[in-house]
């Protein structure tokens, strides 16, 4: 069974913030894999840690889509993982998404370790898909903190898995059909801890073109007080037909393979 081709047009920006003096987030756009990586700060290590991340993603990917499973996503961060503590050390988030095939139908792969966050735009509606891996969110997981206390708490840089640290072989994964005309962004804290979801929603919906929407994503975070690294990289998907892509889209064939699947987890978030 072939896949209906996907086509896709996306933008990413980055900037070191108004406090940071050096930019530990790293990016990558490499069809059909998207990813951020967030270096840890406070660790002198921390962008060389996430170039890591976004090299092992670049460095070897699948001929086809349709190779690209959770087991491949593992293999990568667990490869940066070995060379984060081979060299500098340090330590890094890594959250993304890849276009993969189930079944005769084109997928999403959604995955993340860290507080580094993917979302989905569609229908008017943002819905957080990744989960925190952070002190936080586990206080909100057990009842003992409103999510509305999660942008405040003392302890909200706190996270719980890092590649090159602890719980890099525990990698969260979701299935997602692609839908024509969503639009998916992968980013780092430097975006979420400075702007609320209606903000963000506020301008996906604004920006049309992918590239205006990470621009302005990036200028409301450095206004809200840009205290930290911030990345957005956004991905959308323009049609699912057979059609010839455009210059400078990518469009996914497939091949009859599928490969290794975490059970999807139900998407998380909203627009509240």
């Amino acid at each position: 069974m072939v896949v209906p081709p996907v086509q896709l047009i996306w933008g990413a920006a980055t900037d070191t913030g108004r406090v940071r003096l050096l930019n530990e987030d790293s990016m990558l756009a490499a069809p059909p894999v998207f990813v951020v990586s967030d270096g840890m700060g406070g660790h002198a290590a921390g962008d060389r840690a996430s170039a890591i991340v976004v090299e092992e993603f670049g460095g070897l990917l699948p001929e086809s889509p349709a190779a690209l499973g959770a087991g491949w996503v593992r293999q990568r961060v667990v490869s940066a993982g070995l060379r984060i503590r081979d060299g500098e050390g340090g330590g890094a988030t890594v959250c993304g998404v890849a276009v993969t095939e189930q079944d005769g139908a084109a997928y999403w792969l959604a995955f993340n370790i860290g507080d580094s966050r993917v979302y989905r735009w569609a229908d008017g509606l943002l819905e957080q898909i990744s989960v925190d891996h952070s002190y936080v969110q586990e206080l909100v997981d057990a009842g003992d903190l409103d999510p509305a206390g999660m942008r405040t708490h003392p302890q909200r840089n706190v996270i719980t898995r890092a590649v090159g640290m602890v719980g890099d072989d525990d990698i969260d994964c979701w299935l997602l059909p692609v839908r024509a005309g969503e639009r998916l962004l992968v980013c780092s804290d430097g975006i979420t801890g400075e702007l609320r979801d209606p903000q963000i929603a506020a301008l996906l919906a604004a920006n049309d073109d992918p590239q205006q929407a990470a621009d302005a994503l990036i200028a409301e975070a450095l206004a809200a007080g840009g205290r930290d690294n911030a990345t957005a990289l956004i991905v959308d998907v323009r049609s699912e037909d057979a059609r010839p892509a455009p210059d400078g889209v990518f469009e996914s064939g497939s091949d009859p393979a599928i490969g290794e699947w975490t059970v999807p987890r139900e998407a998380l978030g909203g627009t509240g």
